[in-house]
């Protein structure tokens, strides 16, 4: 991107039972697009006592998605979806009014040694579906748009691109894209993007303007139409973006919302248990007291 506008670099948060790297949201950069916040879990390997155990908690006002590496997760919702995700494909749950889910490892994982790697991403829903019904979408990986190009594979993985579209299920004009090199490449897919674009180096580097950027950095463009780089050889990267909202939606611990009474009344409705219940789980994360206290 000859235009890099900011450069995120990857900072360490606990997420209770182990570390992930954190890239959004930044205190300069709250959002790209309509993507809100991104976690980078792993790479971990934990031992055959070692497991992801994350409680059932909410989220309102969004929809997560959920993309691995390695390893898998069983996820479960207060719709009663049990579904263990695996790598390459896509676990696209929309809050909306208000969903309870738990992630974990799955049962026959849990007394093996295993590695767990992956991206968690939450997209803000538009003004006007914020308090939709939840729901919950699992794509298998042979169904993601995957094709050659350039010298690259690419893989729309979420939203539309390339003239392609993703079977996740947006509600706005989006893109998620995985782009993998072997050798030396050169690429010019500004006129692909729309919107506010960023890019996230899993893998390798990429060369900008007589710049070299390499893994852990979040690169934010200015403008798209000018997303020119050099990927060197063995390089992973992520393109994701979009059209931003005309108003501002604000994130409180898992909640996203554009009114923050709303946000406000979830908080009082987590606190007093009134969301709905994942079915066979009887444990939940309280509400944090930093901010409920």
């Amino acid at each position: 991107m000859s235009n890099i506008g900011i450069i995120i670099e990857e900072r360490a948060a606990d997420i209770g039972n182990f570390l992930v790297g954190r890239l959004l949201p930044f205190r300069e950069k709250r959002a790209v697009g309509p993507f809100v916040f991104i976690d980078h879990m792993g790479p971990a390997q934990l031992k055959d006592y070692q497991n992801m155990d994350v409680p059932p908690h909410p989220h309102i006002g969004l929809s997560t998605l959920t993309y691995l590496f390695e390893g898998a997760i069983m996820h479960r919702d207060s719709l009663g979806t049990e579904m263990v995700i695996e790598p390459g494909a896509v676990n696209w749950m929309t809050a909306g009014k208000g969903i309870v889910h738990s992630e974990r490892t799955p049962e026959h994982l849990r007394h093996t040694e295993k590695s767990l790697h992956g991206l968690q991403i939450w997209v803000a829903l538009p003004k006007a579906l914020e308090n939709m019904e939840p729901s919950f979408t699992h794509i298998e990986a042979q169904d993601i748009p995957e094709w050659q190009q350039d010298g690259v594979t690419i893989k729309l993985i979420a939203g539309e691109a390339f003239g392609k579209k993703s079977p996740v299920p947006v509600y706005s004009p989006l893109y998620f894209i995985e782009i993998k090199s072997t050798a030396k490449t050169k690429l010019n897919i500004g006129h692909e993007l729309y919107g506010e674009s960023a890019m996230y180096i899993l893998e390798g580097s990429i060369t900008n303007d007589g710049h070299t950027y390499g893994t852990k950095q979040l690169l934010v463009a200015k403008e798209t139409s000018l997303c020119e780089f050099e990927m060197s050889e063995n390089t992973t990267l992520y393109l994701f973006g979009g059209e931003p909202f005309p108003e501002e939606h604000f994130i409180y611990w898992n909640f996203v919302h554009s009114d923050k009474a709303v946000i406000e009344q979830a908080k009082a409705d987590w606190t007093a248990q009134k969301f709905p219940k994942v079915p066979n789980e009887t444990d939940f994360v309280p509400l944090p007291q930093p901010f409920g206290g």
